[in-house]
């Protein structure tokens, strides 16, 4: 296996070392046969690695449309590697661009990117390129579009919008007596009408009104602090070698009215993802606050499943959300063949994205979002707006998705939700945690 490792740079798996001997002691690859037909048209094939952290139902659906890519392109073969979320995922994938072994394409969250772009550990896109394949910047959504970019140039394509979001149980909601005459739910526009709420659909289910599970999972109390944030029309800075940039007050107005959510009649005083999840699951709450990617979830669960986007509480509709993104990570050796398919192979999964719109994900790619099929698509149609209001997270090399940042935020803020700590204390802290990481150049 050692010989064979670094005869080819990459380690071999048993079937393929048995694969590769058994041509050897064909004499196939002896040099007067390599003209044959067979062998040359293999030789042709192009083989791209790609690299992704989509796993459960999202890794099916990412398969299939790989398989579907592959089976229509004979002239290349992409080889996914599916790798652990989160920081594992993007260590591993700085270090292969570093170290001169990257795959050809990989999938990047869009708050990732302002890391690794500066660094030259990715590579722009070519937007003519693109465009030969039948994909311009008119295709996305403009504030998709804008967070593709860095310094003008554009270094991520977005397979789609991952919004967090407000999924409701109908029939709950029906007997709470607050559905409006189209079978959503009615609007509420603050804080105190959205707590109303939820406490009528509590006395139907004698449990909570809400499920959201947070207990050591920063990213899940982000999502819903950073949503409310934003709701309030503010913005937040994070400029390397100067304090953050926020607004104090919303923040510490936001923590206060998640905190106050968490009373053991409108949503549970302490509870992980799983349990939030679990509870709606089973009719034990009308409203889950979570993410699109749960919606397969609910449909396997068979319960009255619709969804929304957040309600407005603080006057500026706004909603947290991300995007997994196709990056070009540095290649040493440029292999223009390779990367020419690597654009056919990418643009063809934007098009065929209505089957990943099915999981729940908004799909970048606005010609599936405008189709007659994807209109047809329940309750997805109903909260397809969040990509008119996303809120991507503030921009440094370490903000976003599955970052420590994240972390850093459970860990200051944790106690604030379970009632321990003051909004103001928690967040100052998780202010002071910042602006230390702001004070540190960027690692990659």
């Amino acid at each position: 296996m050692k010989q064979f490792e670094s005869l080819t740079g990459k380690q071999l798996s048993r079937r393929q070392l048995m694969t590769g001997s058994a041509l050897l002691g064909g004499g196939l690859l002896a040099a007067g046969l390599t003209g044959c037909g067979g062998a040359a048209q293999a030789a042709s094939v192009q083989d791209i690695d790609f690299w992704h952290l989509l796993s459960g139902g999202d890794g099916i659906k990412m398969q299939a449309m790989i398989n579907a890519a592959n089976q229509a392109n004979p002239a290349f073969k992409v080889h996914p590697t599916v790798l652990a979320w989160g920081p594992p995922y993007y260590t591993k994938l700085a270090m292969a661009s570093a170290g001169g072994r990257p795959p050809e394409v990989a999938i990047m969250h869009a708050s990732r990117v302002p890391g690794y772009a500066p660094g030259g550990l990715i590579e722009p896109w070519d937007l003519d390129l693109l465009a030969e394949n039948g994909v311009t910047a008119a295709d996305f959504a403009p504030r998709i579009w804008e967070k593709s970019q860095h310094d003008g140039k554009v270094f991520s394509i977005a397979l789609d919008s991952h919004p967090f979001v407000m999924f409701y149980n109908t029939d709950i909601a029906g007997k709470a007596g607050v559905l409006a005459g189209n079978g959503q739910l009615q609007e509420v526009s603050s804080p105190e009408e959205f707590k109303a709420m939820a406490l009528e659909m509590q006395k139907v289910t004698k449990a909570h009104g809400l499920s959201f599970g947070y207990l050591g999972s920063g990213s899940q109390m982000w999502r819903l602090f950073y949503t409310l944030y934003k709701q309030h029309g503010v913005d937040m800075e994070l400029t390397p070698g100067q304090p953050m940039k926020v607004d104090r007050e919303a923040a510490i107005e936001s923590l206060e009215f998640m905190a106050s959510l968490f009373d053991d009649t409108i949503a549970a005083q302490a509870g992980d993802i799983s349990t939030g999840i679990a509870e709606f699951a089973r009719g034990g709450s009308g409203m889950l606050f979570s993410g699109v990617w749960e919606l397969p979830t609910m449909k396997k669960a068979g319960i009255p499943v619709d969804a929304a986007t957040i309600p407005t509480l603080y006057g500026t509709p706004a909603s947290y959300a991300d995007s997994h993104s196709f990056v070009l990570p540095r290649q040493l050796t440029l292999n223009e063949d390779k990367r020419r398919d690597v654009y056919k192979f990418v643009t063809d999964v934007l098009k065929g994205s209505l089957s990943w719109a099915e999981a729940g994900h908004i799909p970048g790619y606005q010609p599936v979002v405008q189709s007659q099929a994807y209109r047809e698509l329940t309750p997805q149609i109903h909260y397809a707006n969040a990509a008119d209001i996303i809120a991507y997270d503030p921009e440094s090399w370490f903000s976003g998705s599955g970052s420590d940042w994240q972390t850093y935020f459970a860990e200051n803020v944790q106690n604030v939700l379970l009632g321990r700590d003051k909004a103001a204390a928690g967040w100052d802290a998780f202010e002071q945690r910042t602006n230390t990481l702001l004070s540190r150049p960027n690692p990659v």
